[in-house]
């Protein structure tokens, strides 16, 4: 079977179709738009865009599939060691010195982020006064959070990261195993307020010591990196940082002059 591949005309009918239930896709890079539905095509056996197009507008379970497959970001535990280690020794001792922390993860896909945040504050006893707000557009990653259960087959990995990022415990300590799943200590989802939200048309919703939003600016045009960058800078306190992922920089952002970059990792920090 012989797969098309999405027109120009093609693609706005569906980013069109898709803002009538609420997903504005319009600014997203639309190379990586079209490389995410032709895999959805071939995947799901789709001989053509119109039969895409009709179930995306019939079958409400199809919807939600396509929906999954255009916001999905790929992430692991700990991912980018070097990025954790960072937080633990330069960014969390400054975050120890106020009553209350706030944390958002923006963007923050099936949450293994989120966990691995969860287990740092652990390690450095500020869990206890931490809050961490996980979101995403994907309401299923969403669930997945809530539930803290991870593939058991990731696990040997996510351990070698959480002990190149300054982990010191034995990382089996913090879930249990069963079968071919870890499920993660529910002492640490229960710092965790989960929601969705849309970067793109969903506004600022606290104020924050930290934001974490890794490999999400990457799908969005240079528009919409501007967009969310500023909603990130309305929502971090003074001093705050900002997380972003290894292909990322708001060097060249309307906000950049409020933002110095930490050595030379993708940290910044709010100086204004």
């Amino acid at each position: 079977m012989e797969f098309n591949i999405i027109k120009d005309d093609e693609l706005d009918l569906l980013v069109n179709s898709l803002s009538d239930y609420g997903y504005d896709f319009t600014n997203y890079a639309r190379a990586s738009l079209k490389r995410r539905i032709n895999r959805l095509l071939t995947i799901d056996r789709i001989p053509s865009f119109a039969e895409l197009f009709y179930r995306v507008k019939n079958e409400e379970e199809y919807l939600t599939h396509v929906i999954e497959e255009l916001t999905v970001n790929v992430t692991e535990m700990f991912r980018d060691p070097y990025v954790f280690k960072f937080l633990r020794e330069k960014v969390l001792p400054v975050l120890a010195t106020h009553p209350f922390i706030r944390i958002w993860h923006a963007g923050c896909a099936t949450g293994e982020e989120v966990y691995s945040m969860a287990i740092l504050l652990e390690e450095a006893n500020l869990l206890h006064k931490s809050l961490i707000y996980a979101t995403d557009i994907n309401p299923s990653v969403i669930e997945n959070i809530k539930r803290g259960i991870f593939s058991l087959g990731n696990l040997k990995q996510y351990s070698e990261n959480y002990i190149l990022s300054g982990g010191k415990k034995d990382f089996s300590a913090y879930y249990t195993a069963k079968y071919d799943f870890a499920k993660f200590d529910n002492r640490l989802k229960s710092k965790m307020v989960t929601a969705t939200h849309n970067l793109v048309s969903d506004r600022s919703f606290n104020e924050f010591q930290l934001i974490f939003c890794r490999n999400v600016l990457i799908y969005f045009d240079k528009v919409l990196q501007d967009k969310v960058l500023t909603l990130f800078d309305e929502s971090l306190e003074k001093l705050s940082f900002l997380v972003l992922g290894s292909k990322e920089n708001l060097g060249f952002s309307k906000v950049a002059n409020n933002f110095m970059q930490l050595d030379k990792e993708k940290i910044w920090r709010k100086i204004k």
